[in-house]
């Protein structure tokens, strides 16, 4: 088998350059201010800085370093099996408008492109559900039906251009996939010529009011600003908006492989689990095969290399790997009904909004968010408004998912309370990790190639979970609501706020 990258990296951010800008280092007054420099966080200032608004956007690491940076690149509205289910739960009106805005999201896109001459490989693609499984033939008929009501353009087969068994493929046609950084990064050029100030490894901790809402860094500067736009993947802010009992975190991930064949078009994802997308990418004229699937609930897999060794097998069985170039995951948060939260961050909180909750589906969800946010800025009418707002609460499905994701968050929580390891760090080898106890504390303990030790308490500082070893990633993630460090406790994705505590082991 083709040896693997012994470190992760994505093959978006290894391929584009970017800028890098200064931290914030006062208090300051803007008219807008984004937080997180994402997909929605670049698109909303590329299109408020159009409008002529003053807007400042911040990010705790560097722009494009999170979820968008290490996404699949698909611009797509076949978002899995999904329009059959949305028009059980909330009525085909609705699902239609689901379906409309994520072609508006890709026709945004596409316009964006062509406007500003952004080079990122962008290309119209068909986008394919395929299953081998007699169970999932009956599902893929359902769905079919409802495109067929919906009016979506697509067709249902019992063939695939891709070397694999299958029994049943839904395609929806005139999809389209491109390289994100790229694309972002021109949107980044075009919204600092409009102005755009943006400050990076600046963490917001905090919203406060006096007359109008205020971000508190960590390092206790202010931005004063007249509206505030959440785009920090989980909120850092909640606002009685109970965000955290209201999605749940999970992880996928994607490896960047060459194959001996010509990819042969399209865009493909399996419709059972565990989920297998298959795209192809062409970077410096290199065209690589992306991977992609075996999502889990963060921090709640045994091994998470193991994870990127099942996709590397099944690369290797369907279509032979001459090179494993990249391998890389991504953590995505699912809400009770699947639908994203966009919108104010509560109901009495008009001028701060939040985006989340894009369920792997960050490309058109994104600019969805992005789009609706600015135009609640502008003061301009949104046909999506309602129906992604935030303060939303159905019965069906969300107070059943709302029963499950509670127990499911307390099982965790109790269980890392109880849990004792009688593992030795003297026997721990390098590039390794173990839970253990010093002084009586659950403490995780990790060392370097160089057998450098880094020691940590294992409790993570939002609501106090114990958090657990990623292999593939070097991380330690919380199974509660998705918080993840890196090895020496330092927070690289929230809820958390705060660093882990250091653990002294001499």
């Amino acid at each position: 088998m083709v040896q693997f990258p012994q470190f992760p990296q994505a093959l978006w951010r290894d391929s584009a350059e970017l800028p890098d800008f200064p931290d914030l280092n006062k208090s300051i007054q803007t008219d807008i201010a984004i937080v997180g420099g994402g997909i929605t966080g670049l698109t909303a200032a590329y299109i408020l800085t159009k409008e002529g608004r003053n807007v400042t956007l911040i990010d705790a690491s560097n722009v494009l370093n999170g979820v968008t940076g290490h996404t699949t690149g698909k611009i797509t509205a076949q978002h899995g099996v999904i329009y059959d289910e949305l028009i059980q739960h909330f009525g085909a009106e609705n699902a239609s408008l689901y379906y409309e805005a994520c072609m508006d999201a890709k026709q945004f896109i596409a316009d964006t492109i062509s406007a500003q001459n952004i080079a990122c490989d962008y290309q119209e693609e068909d986008a394919y559900i395929f299953t081998n499984s007699e169970d999932y033939t009956a599902k893929l008929q359902a769905e079919k039906n409802a495109y067929d009501k919906l009016n979506i353009s697509g067709e249902l087969t019992d063939s695939i251009q891709l070397d694999i068994p299958v029994k049943s493929v839904l395609k929806m046609n005139d999809q389209a996939q491109f390289h994100p950084v790229n694309y972002l990064k021109g949107l980044l050029n075009e919204a600092i010529q409009n102005g755009l100030t943006l400050y990076e490894q600046t963490t917001a901790t905090d919203i406060e009011y006096n007359k109008h809402p205020s971000i508190v860094t960590q390092d206790g500067h202010r931005i004063n600003a007249n509206y505030i736009i959440q785009a920090s993947h989980f909120p850092f802010y909640d606002g009685e908006g109970f965000y955290p009992v209201r999605m749940y975190p999970e992880r996928s991930y994607v490896i960047a492989v060459k194959v001996p064949e010509s990819f042969p078009g399209g865009m493909y994802i399996s419709a059972e689990s565990p989920v297998r997308s298959i795209r192809s990418a062409s970077i410096n004229g290199e065209t690589f095969w992306l991977i992609a699937g075996d999502s889990h609930k963060t921090g709640q897999a045994e091994s998470t290399i193991e994870h990127y060794d099942a996709l590397q097998a099944y690369a290797e069985k369907h279509f032979g790997i001459s090179e494993f170039v990249y391998r890389w995951s991504a953590q995505d948060l699912t809400t009770l009904d699947k639908l994203p939260y966009i919108g104010p961050v509560s109901k009495h909180e008009e001028n701060v909004f939040v985006a989340t909750g894009f369920r792997k589906w960050g490309m058109t969800h994104g600019t969805i968010a992005a789009k609706i946010i600015s135009d609640q800025i502008l003061q301009y009418d949104n046909p999506y408004q309602e129906f992604f707002t935030p303060s939303r609460f159905e019965a069906d499905p969300s107070v059943r998912e709302f029963t499950k994701m509670t127990a499911d968050v307390a099982k965790h929580l109790i269980k890392g309370k109880l849990e004792y390891t009688n593992d030795n760090v003297k026997d721990l080898k390098p590039d390794d990790a173990v839970i253990t106890r010093v002084s009586g504390k659950r403490t995780g303990v990790y060392k370097d190639s160089d057998n450098q030790l880094y020691a940590v308490d294992t409790t993570c500082k939002h609501l106090g979970c114990e958090v657990n070893w990623n292999s593939g990633d070097r991380t330690w993630d919380c199974p509660c609501h998705g918080s993840r460090y890196d090895v020496t406790g330092d927070v690289i994705e929230g809820p958390a706020k705060e660093s882990l505590d250091k653990v002294n082991l001499e």
